[in-house]
């Protein structure tokens, strides 16, 4: 006799993933036009920065231009998210939205790419970016420790706008999908401490540092972080 076994539910994305997916797809929406100078997009880059340093939800304007849907919608035999998932879901969407559009406020060239081996974006490889191949700029990377040491979510957004700035006068971009992943893990007990030791990996992984000349093209070589949490 043969017997039909019941189908497996789908597997569910860890909520990190999704909230780096959600992030990438927004942004993407937003790039290409504002460096197109589209007026859409110019203002939603300025709406975004009207946010910065608030709280998710505190400001109303930014309601229907943060789509958050996504998260709230599950395929069938999937749990919908938790009030705390979503809850810091959409803080850490907010708090990366808010930085690249500081970050691409006046560019010319995306400043979100996503990361690959042969170019790493995560924020470990961009800082290290910032320093000249022959050796390490100390206040630069004690920025990077600042913001791994921040106590909350607040601070460490405030600490990374810091760092925003100086790799957006360089123009150098930053992957803001895996980014935004990072800072929902962040909120959780033992993120903070696992979020730090992916960007100390990065930083000290990162093999081609800013070049002396104008250039900074040249591809890059770091530790493949599609897994990062």
């Amino acid at each position: 006799m043969t017997t039909t076994s019941a189908s497996a539910p789908p597997a569910a994305a860890p909520v990190y993933q999704r909230v780096a997916e959600l992030a990438d797809t927004l942004i993407g929406s937003w790039q290409g036009g504002y460096l197109k100078d589209r007026s859409h997009a110019v203002g939603a880059l300025a709406r975004l920065r009207r946010g910065a340093g608030r709280e998710a939800g505190e400001t109303p304007d930014l309601w229907s231009l943060i789509d958050t849907g996504p998260l709230h919608t599950t395929a069938a035999g999937v749990r919908p998210l938790g009030e705390q998932e979503l809850v810091r879901a959409e803080n850490a969407l907010h708090a990366a939205l808010t930085l690249w559009a500081f970050h691409q406020q006046s560019r010319g060239t995306p400043m979100h790419r996503r990361h690959t081996r042969e170019r790493p974006g995560s924020l470990g490889a961009a800082v290290r970016r910032l320093m000249l191949a022959d050796g390490i700029d100390e206040p630069v990377r004690k920025r990077l420790v600042r913001a791994g040491t921040a106590p909350d979510l607040d601070s460490l957004t405030q600490r990374l706008r810091d760092i925003v700035a100086l790799l957006r006068r360089e123009d150098i971009p930053l992957d803001y999908a895996l980014l935004a992943g990072q800072l929902y893990y962040w909120q959780w007990p033992d993120g903070p401490a696992a979020v730090r030791r992916r960007w100390g990996r990065s930083f000290h992984e990162q093999r081609r540092p800013r070049p002396t000349s104008d250039e900074n093209t040249i591809p890059d070589t770091d530790m493949d972080d599609k897994d990062a949490s």
